[in-house]
């Protein structure tokens, strides 16, 4: 089974009262599915991940940013946890090549929520394989180039939004994800 893909990122000045105004900026930046269907849902949890959600709430396209945050507002905690549940549109292999809704969530983590890698945002972008040609093959090359170009400009982008100390772009397994990146294209290309 293939890992998760993640982005992690620390910003300077995040507490308490700044949490949510940092989190609206990374959900305003997210570039949503066109093509979903259906609603995304923000999630509230408290104190770990291993506790149902204290509540869900179906939100409808189009994304409303402040709305979403509006909403996660009335569970302000420094021990809640925030995680918005989304799609953005990449390219996909079924039966053929096509640009479909990816799953994808937006979490912020209050600083007393157990969180191990002690981030503040992440963003899960589910399988790692959207981003690794080597699982795509040499035909499916340019497309999953498209996907790791819409990750690139998206990790560009949050980075001008949040002004973070740190960010890390990192792979479920722990291993480092530009490695992976360089492995893959060397398997495709010889």
């Amino acid at each position: 089974m293939a890992d998760r893909l993640y982005l992690s990122y620390w910003i300077h000045g995040f507490n308490a009262m700044t949490m949510l105004r940092h989190y609206q900026k990374a959900l305003a930046t997210f570039p949503y599915s066109k093509l979903r269907r259906g609603d995304s849902a923000l999630r509230v949890y408290v104190l770990e991940f291993t506790e149902p959600p204290m509540i869900e709430l179906p939100v409808a396209y189009p994304v409303d940013p402040a709305a979403v945050v509006e909403a996660a507002r009335e569970f302000q905690n420094v021990d809640a946890c925030y995680e918005f549940e989304c799609a953005w549109d990449l390219w996909s292999l079924e039966d053929e090549w096509k640009v479909a809704p990816a799953r994808a969530a937006i979490t912020c983590f209050g600083q007393e929520f157990a969180n191990d890698t002690g981030e503040q945002i992440r963003v899960d972008f589910g399988q790692e394989t959207q981003f690794l040609p080597g699982a795509a093959g040499a035909e499916g090359l340019r497309m999953v180039q498209s996907n790791v170009r819409s990750l690139l400009r998206l990790v560009h982008d949050l980075d001008d939004r949040l002004e973070p100390d740190r960010r890390q772009l990192w792979s479920e397994s722990g291993e480092n994800f530009a490695e992976l990146l360089e492995t893959s294209l060397r398997s495709i290309t010889g």
